[in-house]
């Protein structure tokens, strides 16, 4: 894979901002592969009990957190093959709180969520390990908003980064 240069702050919608600002690193599928080994590590001293936890009555559970970083995940994921292809159809969008009332994440043992969330990143860093040069730099249309190829994995680092605070911060993990 050739040595990624850095997003532009036009190659996302401001809100990503926020994602892509918390990654530091120059070789952002090098640090999707460490970040996978760090993540599985921390969510592997959780066990069922404490993975139905919740800080507020109307916050997701540590299960539910999990969960919808996997289903962001295949989301971004999508949405960067699609665009690494060169698909000149718009991306719809997604409303993670709609998501969640239908994803019985829950019920789900927790061993599963992790390693469903294991298996998509593993599958993130192979879609983008393999991409040719030229696909980093195409861009799409995601929720209304212009994103290239480029973004899209600068967002997932920066996004399960995110995360991973709150857990510390709120969940006490």
């Amino acid at each position: 894979m050739p040595r990624m240069k850095r997003p532009e702050s036009n190659e996302y919608a401001p809100y990503y901002g926020r994602y892509v600002d918390l990654v530091t690193e120059n070789e952002v599928v090098a640090a999707m592969e460490k970040q996978a080994g760090e993540t599985a590590k921390i969510l592997g001293g959780i066990d069922e009990k404490r993975a139905a936890y919740r800080y507020a009555p109307d916050k997701w559970s540590i299960k539910e957190m999990v969960g919808h970083l996997a289903d962001t995940e295949r989301v971004f994921s999508y949405r960067a093959l699609s665009f690494a292809r060169d698909d000149k159809n718009a991306l719809p969008g997604f409303e993670q709180d709609d998501w969640m009332k239908t994803s019985y994440f829950d019920r789900l043992p927790f061993a599963d969520l992790r390693d469903n969330f294991a298996a998509v990143r593993r599958a993130s860093v192979l879609l983008f390990r393999n991409l040719p040069e030229e696909a980093w730099d195409r861009r799409g249309t995601a929720s209304g908003n212009p994103v290239s190829v480029r973004a899209l994995p600068y967002m997932m680092v920066g996004h399960e980064r995110h995360h991973l605070r709150v857990l510390r911060e709120k969940y006490g993990v």
